[in-house]
């Protein structure tokens, strides 16, 4: 079903144009007009009979390997690196009035490891670095302690996601590795993966939405509720290091975080 109408206003030619599937198929409306003499775009989609669209509301970011590079069970601030695109995401977020956070699995507490103290002045780097950042929820628990919180089980998010007020429907977790997008599916929020070298192969494919790099990831949020489309400059694993040189032969060594 399709309908298209060609207007005025103000003295501007508008169209709209209406594409949708009845009974619950996608619907996606698009305005095109004039505003003050320059062009101006509206896009918004959803799905007929299934209620209307959550605008999203916050990002939360995973720490080690997505927002910073992953040093093993870094206690250090002075070994903290962005990685790459990173500034550039986090500032085109909150430039469109989006709330961001990092949910991060910190089990080298439990492994005594790390001190709660050293999370935390590392944490306050990040900060530094890349926020202010409206929420942080930090697991400190081990893999064998069954807490609710530790990704992949959702409870940092659901955490953060009510401290910011927001509904997890209206919410999108940004990971590098499988566990991060399990947590945002059993939390009701969506899911962006960032591959790296440590991301597994079956991760990758089982990922609904990959972006290559975290300032894609931010365009496709603020593009439109990430679910059901094909994120911007999406490529394969190997693809994503094109231009770092031949693709990696296999995953690398992954720490448990």
């Amino acid at each position: 079903m399709m309908s298209i109408g060609v207007g005025l206003a103000g003295g501007g030619p508008v169209m709209s144009i209406g594409v949708g599937l009845a009974g619950g198929g996608p619907v996606m409306s698009i305005g095109v007009g004039l505003a003050g003499g320059g062009p101006v775009m509206s896009v918004r989609a959803g799905l007929a009979g299934g209620g209307p669209v959550t605008p999203i509301r916050a990002v939360l970011f995973d720490r080690d390997g997505t927002l910073v590079e992953d040093v093993p069970y870094n206690g250090d601030p002075e070994l903290v690196r962005p990685m790459p695109g990173a500034r550039e995401a986090v500032d085109l977020l909150r430039a469109a009035g989006l709330a961001t956070g990092v949910v991060t699995n910190q089990s080298g507490v439990a492994r005594s490891l790390l001190a709660p103290a050293d999370v935390e002045r590392v944490n306050a780097r990040v900060d530094a670095l890349l926020g202010p950042f409206d929420v942080w929820a930090v697991c400190p628990h081990g893999p064998g302690e069954g807490c609710p919180c530790r990704k992949p089980r959702p409870g940092l998010i659901h955490e953060a996601a009510a401290r910011l007020g927001a509904d997890p429907a209206a919410v999108v977790v940004v990971g590098d590795i499988g566990t991060d997008l399990e947590a945002a599916r059993r939390a009701g929020a969506h899911g962006i993966l960032v591959p790296t070298p440590v991301t597994r192969p079956e991760e990758t494919a089982a990922a609904g939405h990959i972006a290559a790099g975290l300032p894609t990831a931010a365009r496709a949020i603020l593009a439109g509720p990430p679910w059901g489309r094909v994120l911007a400059d999406v490529r394969p694993l190997p693809a994503a290091y094109a231009t770092d040189g031949p693709p990696p032969r296999g995953p690398a060594p992954r720490r448990a975080r």
